[in-house]
């Protein structure tokens, strides 16, 4: 069985959503082959390999900085952020985002009243 076909998982995963795309050739019959070693299917295996992405995604501190960049530039949610660093350094990203709009804030009040 391909890692995590056993795990059960709640929450935003417990609802499945459709998704159509396309894919190099050979990648996909990697994954047909990787399929049929642990005897299940197409599926699995790509739902495995995106989960292992993500998972790894969130600790990567280079992959961490484009995240919280989106979400300075709110490209994304807190929940979304949430998601993908965990509650913790969401919540430290966040505060550092208020941090930061309030210290523009400040800089910009100065300079105007120094005008």
């Amino acid at each position: 069985m391909p890692p995590h076909s056993q795990c059960t998982h709640m929450g935003s995963e417990s609802k499945k959503k459709r998704v159509q795309f396309r894919a190099p050739r050979g990648l996909v019959d990697r994954a047909d082959a990787l399929a049929s070693v642990f005897e299940t299917d197409r599926t699995d295996i790509l739902i495995s390999a995106l989960r292992d992405y993500l998972r790894d995604a969130g600790h990567s501190d280079e992959m961490k900085q484009e995240i919280a960049e989106a979400f300075y530039d709110d490209d994304i949610t807190f929940e979304e952020l949430k998601d993908l660093v965990g509650h913790e350094e969401a919540a430290n990203f966040r505060l550092l985002k208020e941090q930061l709009t309030d210290e523009f804030l400040d800089e910009v009040a100065e300079e105007l009243a120094d005008s």
